[in-house]
């Protein structure tokens, strides 16, 4: 079995969109990080706490990673700091006019 990475986990999460936002959460800067020791630990956020959303995208994630890397990942949410647009990557602030 090939050993799982960060880099890993990232490229799978690129798959999950925030659908309001129609971007992947990696480039949103929603994901605040990735450890991997006896599993799987994604801390992430979302764009507005209390989003009826949030959990849909929560499921997404584990959905994804689960089906991808055969590991049910543990994801928890923050919400300090706050998500803002300059957390984005380049490509996604490209994608919304931002510099």
């Amino acid at each position: 079995m090939k050993k799982i990475t960060k880099e890993a986990v990232l490229k799978v999460l690129r798959k999950v969109d925030e659908p309001e936002m129609g971007m992947n959460i990696v480039d949103l800067g929603l994901i605040y990080g990735v450890k991997i020791g006896k599993g799987i630990e994604i801390e992430m956020t979302v764009p507005c706490p209390g989003c009826f959303i949030s959990q849909m995208i929560v499921d997404s994630v584990v959905q994804t990673v689960k089906k991808e890397l055969k590991e049910t990942p543990k994801v928890k949410l923050v919400f300090d700091p706050p998500w803002t647009p300059e957390k984005m990557s380049k490509a996604g602030k490209k994608k919304f006019g931002l510099k």
